[in-house]
């Protein structure tokens, strides 16, 4: 990721914390007992920067569990599997097909809701590779979403990998149902 892109996503979760914390309360934590919650989510998405060479689409699960403050601050930790598709190479008349990429990501990181339904959020963390390398990817990751008092929690995120000299992202589309602890 160049230095440009790290700007910006730095000041677009900033700025996300920034809107959060001068808005509305959210309304779902208006019990002692819906403090915490443990989300299971789907997770699609495209890869970007040097991994969209070799991959077209990305699929993975997470669980996250979250702390809502008792402002419109809600606290999370976020885990699961990551699989980048790869897809089939050409190299010279022969065809290749290369393994699938799979991160194991372990993220904190927050969500400022600016009304009771609507959220912008922000996570860093590490990205753990699966194979080729295995090495270890810092995770930067900002995204925005909509979540309900039902549980329904459908966010837009941009996820940014980096380390090693091997920098790569996705832009992602996780579907949730989160269920109150």
């Amino acid at each position: 990721m160049n230095t440009s892109t790290k700007w910006i996503a730095s000041a677009v979760t900033a700025v996300a914390i920034f809107l959060g914390s001068n808005v509305n309360a959210q309304t779902a934590t208006s019990n002692p007992g819906d403090i915490w919650r443990l989300g299971v989510g789907v997770e699609a998405g495209v890869p970007t920067g040097n991994r969209s060479d070799f991959s077209k689409f990305e699929l993975g699960g997470t669980a996250r569990l979250q702390y809502d403050t008792r402002s419109n601050i809600s606290l999370m930790l976020t885990s699961g599997y990551y699989n980048m598709f790869a897809k089939e190479q050409t190299v010279g008349t022969v065809k290749v097909s290369p393994d699938n990429v799979g991160i194991v990501p372990v993220k904190a990181g927050i969500k400022a809701f600016a009304t009771s339904n609507i959220y912008f959020s922000g996570e860093v963390g590490a990205g753990f590779e699966t194979n080729y390398a295995k090495n270890t990817k810092l995770i930067v990751s900002p995204g925005l979403g909509y979540a309900n008092a039902g549980g329904l929690d459908i966010g837009l995120r941009y996820e940014n990998f980096s380390g090693q000299s091997d920098n790569y992202g996705l832009v992602g589309l996780r579907v949730a149902y989160g269920f109150k602890l």
